[in-house]
């Protein structure tokens, strides 16, 4: 709640949405390119604390990287705006424009610098960069794509995914993981339509910021710590409950937009895309339910004076969201009645 009480903060806060409402409204390449770029330049100084060298650095990594796909980005629209007769040159070019919007969103194969940016941020900045940080390039994403190159992508973001966050015990770089898995999903939907995208870019994010205020409340960044800490039963289940959702089991809200993307590409017969994104998504809810598993038996670390509290309108908050999470499902059947 930093953010709250700093004028500077709230001033690059106000600017970053801003940056996304000129991007997604623009009708020109330039005026995207623009948005983006006072995006970039506002979520660098949000990021970086002079006191935490991680962030610092992070901050660094992440101005670097985005800088190069905005050059990538430019330059592949003013190449496009010199070359439109040339067909093969247009299709290159439209990867090439696909590929640095992969790249601001930390898409797989581009996505090298997200998880370590992630491992240096504070879950509230996290929270930004997995949710709010993803609808610009994704909007752009889905104005001109390359079908084939996209449904490549798809796949490459889903074996990435489940394969990286096996081996991982810091919950940043899981969260991070399970972002690029998500990433998959979005894209998936972009090539049905742009509605499904946003909504399923609403419960996504609805659904991280569960996961991102709970870690935050309880101050938790590894996995350990959540045996080692003395925590209430209601908060473990409430654990439970948003990482399943998350992980797309079915009678969470997290399985509504899954549902509908598997419903239409099965429609459009892409039968080994959808048996890939399903395979892939048991892998990662392997994961989180191993996260889930270890905070629910290995409770054996009873430290009087590891206590953890936890103000009641914070958590009450959490347990109203945690209920949408279960009723939500049993809500989105009756559509199909």
């Amino acid at each position: 709640m930093f953010f709250l009480f700093n004028s500077n903060k709230m001033f690059f806060l106000f600017i970053l949405i801003f940056s996304t409402l000129i991007s997604i409204s623009s009708n020109t390449w330039f005026g995207c390119w623009i948005g983006l770029e006072i995006n970039l330049l506002s979520f660098v100084p949000l990021i970086s604390n002079s006191n935490n060298m991680m962030s610092t650095e992070a901050s660094l990594k992440y101005f670097l990287t985005l800088a190069i796909a905005s050059i990538n980005f430019l330059f592949s629209v003013l190449m496009k705006m010199t070359l439109m007769k040339n067909f093969e040159m247009n299709l290159f070019l439209s990867i090439m424009i696909n590929s640095s919007m992969l790249m601001k969103m930390g898409s797989a194969p581009f996505h090298f610098w997200f998880p370590n940016i992630v491992e240096g941020l504070s879950w509230l900045n996290n929270f930004i960069l997995m949710t709010w940080q993803k609808i610009t390039p994704m909007i752009i994403l889905s104005y001109y794509f390359n079908k084939n190159f996209i449904m490549m992508i798809i796949l490459i973001n889903m074996i990435i995914s489940a394969i990286g966050g096996l081996n991982q015990t810091s919950l940043r770089k899981l969260m991070a993981f399970s972002s690029i898995n998500n990433l998959g999903w979005m894209m998936s939907s972009i090539m049905i339509s742009e509605n499904l995208l946003l909504f399923y870019m609403f419960l996504y994010s609805f659904m991280i910021s569960i996961m991102c205020l709970l870690f935050y409340m309880m101050n938790m960044f590894y996995m350990n710590q959540l045996f080692i800490n003395n925590m209430n039963s209601l908060i473990k289940i409430n654990l439970l409950i948003n990482f399943l959702s998350l992980g797309g089991l079915p009678p969470f809200i997290g399985f509504f937009p899954k549902w509908i993307i598997i419903n239409f590409l099965i429609m459009n017969k892409m039968y080994f895309m959808v048996f890939i994104m399903i395979m892939m998504g048991l892998i990662i809810l392997f994961y989180y339910i191993r996260i889930v598993y270890s905070t629910f038996m290995f409770n054996y670390l009873k430290m009087e004076w590891f206590k953890l509290f936890i103000k009641n309108n914070k958590f009450l908050l959490i347990n109203s969201f945690s209920f949408f999470s279960i009723t939500g499902m049993i809500l989105s059947t009756l559509f199909f009645l």
